[in-house]
């Protein structure tokens, strides 16, 4: 007899503060689901403590039992490139440019979000972060 696979009740995507996810935020979210927060937190804290001071995205399951997993997904490339430029994103995108990101940024930034995208080639996922960075009002320097 085959064992039974645990039946999930509830799936949510959080964007949280790698290594210091505030537990107000878990709780909004997955408090009617009955998970152990504290449990939550602390694990999702120690598998993302190398990341701190990132925004790291997290897919919980939870199951039937009140039992939960999570996948770990890359930062968003809007906070990726705030944080290559040292700022934020135009307010007038298209009229007023907030920098200018290098082809090296570029290529680094596609590189950490290529898991997390519909392609495998690092050119289409170059292409992909400058349509984000564009639509911020932030500039690529030419090749």
């Amino acid at each position: 007899m085959a064992p039974k696979t645990k039946k999930k009740t509830y799936q949510a995507t959080l964007e949280l503060a790698a290594g210091n996810a505030p537990v107000v935020d878990l709780g909004k979210m997955l408090g009617q689901t009955g998970v152990n927060l504290v449990e939550l937190k602390k694990t999702y804290d120690a598998a993302t403590a190398a990341q701190r001071g990132d925004i790291v995205p997290v897919v919980v399951s939870v199951f039937e039992d009140r039992s939960f997993e999570f996948r770990l997904k890359t930062p968003p490339t809007s906070f990726l490139i705030k944080k290559a430029l040292g700022g934020k994103g135009s307010g007038r995108p298209g009229h007023e440019v907030a920098g200018k990101l290098s082809q090296e940024q570029l290529r680094e930034i596609a590189e950490r979000k290529l898991p997390d995208l519909n392609t495998g080639d690092l050119g289409a996922a170059m292409r992909t972060v400058a349509g984000t960075a564009r639509s911020m009002g932030v500039a690529i320097e030419e090749p």
